[in-house]
């Protein structure tokens, strides 16, 4: 976008100056709303945001300064990070009794943790082995909120989407293609700052019969190039 107007200088008088600089900063302020919702809804509907940019210009014997400047996000360079990873009932954490577990070997990778918001995290999955039978496997997209107060950290984790990549009992040595597309109207690139943080996290849910649920986690950082 483009960022434009004029500033006046007037005075009853004739005022002698070297130059004039024209700087624009901006805040962010962040009010916590009584609502009992997830953080990030509470401050969605109360940030109160000020331009934020670098512009600096200087005028001499000038009383109107006309200024105009675009506003683009900055360019960087993503650096992929892919994870390969391995789920047995050795690797799960949280479990309290390991040994009644089926045996299961399952094996895949992420092409990258670190993602661009507009393109899909993308991978694949294999099954190796299973005493048990799959009901399902799914891939399970959370948003992390952690808000700083005088007395603390607030840390809130909602699921804002969950898609089914397998139904059923999947075959034995098939590759499973990961492809999930970040829906655009409830994630936003990776936040952290002093007081506020705005994370994503993808689950791999296995479901086997009876009821044993198996869940992977892997730590996402989304930005927008």
């Amino acid at each position: 976008e483009m960022l434009s107007g004029v500033v006046v200088i007037s005075g009853k008088d004739s005022v002698q100056h070297q130059g004039v600089s024209l700087t624009v900063e901006g805040t962010v302020n962040l009010q916590l709303s009584a609502k009992s919702v997830g953080v990030f809804e509470a401050f969605y509907n109360s940030v109160k945001v000020r331009l934020c940019l670098a512009h600096r210009q200087s005028i001499v014997r000038r009383r109107v300064v006309v200024f105009a400047c675009w506003l683009a996000p900055q360019k960087g360079k993503l650096t992929p990070s892919p994870v390969d990873f391995t789920i047995t009932p050795d690797t799960l954490q949280n479990v309290k009794e390991r040994a009644l577990l089926p045996k299961f070997l399952i094996r895949g990778h992420l092409n990258s943790t670190n993602c661009v918001i507009t393109q899909p995290l993308t991978g694949e999955l294999v099954v190796e082995s299973s005493e048990a039978a799959i009901k399902s496997i799914e891939l399970q997209l959370v948003r992390v909120e952690t808000c700083g107060c005088a007395e603390g950290y607030a840390r809130d984790a909602t699921e804002i989407q969950n898609i089914q990549i397998a139904d059923g009992d999947v075959c034995r040595s098939l590759s499973v293609p990961i492809y999930m597309v970040f829906p655009r109207l409830f994630t936003c690139p990776t936040l952290e700052t002093t007081n506020f943080k705005v994370e994503f996290e993808v689950n791999v849910v296995v479901l086997l019969h009876p009821d044993h649920l198996i869940t992977e986690n892997f730590p996402l950082k989304l930005c927008r190039m």
